[in-house]
């Protein structure tokens, strides 16, 4: 009799009409820490179907009010550096606007255009072009380690080298030159403070550690390092790192930003090219590409973060249900018992009768019922197919 209850319920509600195609992001959670550019990359995300969640993990203090890079600002000008690296166009522009609102730009620029001015890529060297400078070299791989060789090539002993920060001291880039007899002049042109808003950054290490968000870009390693911080602050430092080692993917825009992150542990993926475009196409790859496959009840099955892919239909799903699917899923054709489920539904309490309740829902929701199947006084399982290979599929 319940059961046949059960089926009416399933009849009675009304499966979501799937999406006409499926982009690469749909049904995925992204979580965006950039406090420069966030709308940008946020935006590309989006347009590939990807539930975008803004985290600032630091925000930059304005130039003009930035006594340290004033200082070293007239330092440079009294006594010219034999070298200038630039690693960010926004850096050196910023550079160069703070110096004119202090009355000192054309001093700067005609301090810079006596000197051997490096630049990092080709966004930096635009930048010096549109000042009126001209760079003597950047290297094609937009590497600093690329700079750091030239320099120690060309020998760096009783030199001055001026070095454009990005954020936050280059210790192993800066201490070489030290060794090779250098005087090293850090340019602070933008410095990182924690956000005024910290709540963000909160709902973002939750959802980590809970495994609710399925990547996490990083576009600067000031905050990667910050959002860490922060979650030690929490007391949940362990959580955080647990989930990024494991489940949740961590994407850098480059080799520089990843280092905090990599000195945890936490495996990192950065695109060949240092820009958000391909930082996006590297994630509307790497996700797909972990789902996998399910063959079951004749259909094609794929789980993503917050949605399900059924014959390349998109279905979303609420958050109980893909609970219960999670839980099927982990041994496809396994029958997983009511109380089993029962603890895998958040906040359900004792009562199983939640389980049927989610699991109609669920059904409903996928718009194949018999994608699922119960087992008599035994609980559910995924109907996978006879000729899979369960091996493959157990997760063991």
């Amino acid at each position: 009799m319940h059961d046949q209850q059960q089926e009416q319920d399933e009849r009675e509600h009304t499966a979501p009409e799937p999406e006409a195609t499926v982009r690469p992001l749909d049904g995925f959670t992204v979580g965006v820490t950039a406090a420069r550019r966030a709308e940008e990359l946020g935006a590309l995300l989006e347009r590939r179907g990807a539930q975008v969640t803004h985290a600032p993990a630091l925000r930059i203090v304005p130039l003009p009010d930035d006594t340290e890079l004033l200082a070293v600002t007239r330092d440079l000008i009294d006594r010219a550096p034999d070298v200038v690296v630039a690693t960010t166009a926004i850096g050196f522009r910023g550079w160069v606007e703070a110096a004119e609102g202090w009355g000192l730009g054309e001093a700067l620029l005609d301090r810079l255009a006596g000197v051997e001015l490096l630049a990092r890529g080709p966004k930096v060297r635009g930048a010096i072009r549109a000042a009126g400078l001209t760079e003597k070299w950047s290297p094609a791989s937009e590497s600093m380690a690329e700079v750091l060789d030239r320099l120690l090539e060309e020998g760096v002993s009783g030199r001055r080298v001026a070095l454009q920060l990005h954020g936050e001291p280059l210790p192993g880039f800066v201490e070489a030159l030290r060794a090779g007899g250098a005087e090293v002049v850090g340019v602070p042109v933008y410095r990182w403070m924690p956000p005024e808003d910290i709540g963000p950054v909160d709902r973002l290490l939750d959802a980590v550690a809970s495994h609710s968000v399925d990547a996490v870009t990083f576009t600067s390693a000031p905050a990667a390092a910050s959002l860490l911080r922060r979650a030690q602050e929490r007391g949940i430092r362990a959580e955080v790192l647990a989930a990024l080692r494991q489940e949740v993917l961590s994407v850098c825009v480059g080799p520089v930003t990843a280092l905090p992150l990599q000195a945890e542990d936490i495996p990192t993926l950065q695109p060949e090219r240092f820009r958000l475009g391909p930082l996006v196409q590297l994630l509307c790859r790497e996700l797909p590409g972990r789902v996998r496959p399910l063959p079951v009840a004749g259909r094609q099955l794929e789980i993503r973060g917050h949605a399900v892919v059924v014959d390349g239909a998109l279905r979303p799903v609420p958050p109980a249900g893909m609970a219960l699917l999670r839980a099927l899923a982990r041994r496809p054709g396994w029958v997983v018992s009511r109380a089993d489920l029962l603890r895998a539904l958040p906040g359900a309490g004792r009562d199983e009768h939640a389980v049927e309740t989610a699991m109609a829902r669920l059904r409903g929701a996928l718009g194949a019922p018999k994608l699922i199947q119960t087992v008599v006084k035994r609980g559910y399982r995924l109907s996978l197919d006879p000729h899979a290979d369960t091996d493959k599929y157990s997760g063991e």
